[in-house]
């Protein structure tokens, strides 16, 4: 019986010396998978051993060398194979370096897709991936494929590639940081809109957007591709399209693709002929960004999956973590984590999505953004601005430096800590308000990653009486 494509791989790369660059999500799992293959493993790290803590003497115990602290880069950096996790620049000079000198330099997502044996769906942007990506999952799962989730939405694939089947379906959540040095691209890829984003790692703009294409820039003829036609920077590549081209609008309709007709349907149009999937008003999670989210995925998966899925999964799906979740409601607030709103755009969609003016908690670790575009939507649905972190005092100068802002109309409270900008939320509170920690910043400044900041959030607020 012929081998695997995975089986060939981890034959060829036995012998070697591989190193892991970065604890975490990305890498830990596939770290443990290559140990119980007997593969030399060095697991290398910028943090001491210390700081570390259990998971280095899990690798150690394991069979696996450790390289903490100041000299992590040089130790990974002579080892034949390098695989770096999202979160290590591809383009720091080591590295670049490392390549010049002829090691393989790779991440867990490029390997995946190099070996994974069935159909890839690949979802990128600034805003709505992760939603986006949830719901294709869901319409996916509902029209009887098994699906497998992964990549920047949380979890792995890479380590259980030899699971999946050919008739499974892989739906993949890619950021810039892992798409920057892909060379490969999926069987369908989404990009649902590109803004400023990650200034602060990437080197220009362009960069960013070159890093985004690379999704679509190696598919070939027989692929599907979906674009955003309301989103210029997204709509401009539609030059670099190889295969079947779908777009997605909520201002017009498309040559082919979906889109909102003028009764609120969510409609797909193709060869001259419309057909209405579901109604705006039967999308349980509110805001018409989500109406975007759900045209993306009509648009990635009309015609491979039953009409009815999409409309089951609207009317059921309940939302994912750390986006618009409602965490509570006490005397009378409503409490919601925002934490994935890392942007001004995605923290400007979540307010557009309650209707009202509500209270904000803003701020966190800078990544080189303009909070300009936050003035007018914070000075026309905030009625009270939370501050902390790096970002406050630049959010809190765009907010004060719009025409039209009255302190008396749009309070601005400065806080330390998560625990201090509850209480300032609450304090400030009326029965009926809505509260909401929508930072419009990375998380590094105070927490590991959004996720450890929504759910200290939601600790804090859970524990209110």
């Amino acid at each position: 019986m012929s081998k695997t494509k995975a089986e060939r791989f981890f034959d060829d790369i036995r012998g070697k010396s591989i190193a892991f660059i970065g604890i975490g999500v990305s890498n830990n799992d596939v770290i443990r998978m290559f140990l119980k293959k007997g593969l030399d493993i060095t697991v290398c790290d910028r943090r001491t051993r210390e700081e570390a803590g259990e998971i280095a003497e899990e690798f150690k115990v394991l069979g696996a060398k450790l390289a903490f602290g100041e000299n992590y880069l040089e130790t990974a950096c002579g080892c034949d194979i390098i695989f770096r996790a999202p979160g290590v620049y591809y383009n720091i000079p080591e590295l670049k370096a490392a390549r010049e000198a002829g090691k393989v330099v790779t991440s867990e997502m490029e390997v995946f897709f190099e070996l994974c044996p069935c159909k890839i769906y690949a979802i990128t942007g600034t805003d709505g991936k992760t939603t986006t990506t949830t719901i294709i999952s869901e319409v996916l799962e509902r029209s009887g494929r098994k699906v497998h989730k992964g990549g920047n939405i949380g979890r792995a694939l890479l380590p259980i590639v030899e699971e999946i089947d050919e008739n499974d379906a892989a739906v993949v959540e890619l950021s810039s940081f892992q798409l920057i040095s892909m060379r490969r691209s999926p069987d369908s890829a989404l990009i649902t809109n590109i803004y400023p984003d990650h200034l602060n790692v990437h080197s220009s703009m362009q960069e960013y957007i070159d890093a985004k294409t690379n999704i679509i820039a190696h598919q070939n003829a027989f692929s599907r591709t979906v674009l955003n036609a309301d989103n210029e920077d997204t709509a401009m590549l539609k030059g670099l399209v190889r295969g079947k081209l779908n777009w997605f609008s909520r201002q017009k309709k498309p040559d082919r693709g979906a889109f909102l007709d003028g009764d609120g349907w969510l409609c797909y149009y193709e060869d001259r002929v419309t057909e209405r999937i579901v109604n705006k008003d039967e999308i349980r999670i509110p805001g018409m960004h989500n109406v975007e989210n759900y045209l993306a995925a009509i648009a990635m998966l009309y015609g491979e999956v039953p009409v009815s899925a999409f409309a089951e999964t609207a009317r059921e799906f309940g939302g994912v973590e750390h986006r618009i979740e409602f965490v509570r409601e006490l005397d009378g607030v409503k409490y919601y984590n925002d934490s994935i709103a890392t942007s001004p755009v995605s923290v400007i969609a979540g307010l557009n999505s309650f209707g009202r003016r509500i209270i904000v908690i803003a701020g966190g670790s800078d990544k080189k953004l303009d909070y300009n575009q936050l003035a007018e939507p914070i000075n026309k649905y905030v009625k009270t601005l939370v501050l902390l972190g790096q970002t406050a005092d630049k959010i809190e100068e765009a907010v004060k430096n719009y025409p039209d802002y009255d302190e008396d109309n749009c309070r601005i409270i400065r806080v330390k800590t998560m625990e201090e900008a509850v209480e300032a939320a609450r304090m400030s509170a009326e029965t009926g308000d809505v509260v909401s920690l929508s930072p419009a910043s990375a998380s590094f400044d105070m927490y590991k990653n959004f996720e450890e900041r929504g759910r200290h959030y939601k600790s804090i607020v859970n524990a209110l009486e």
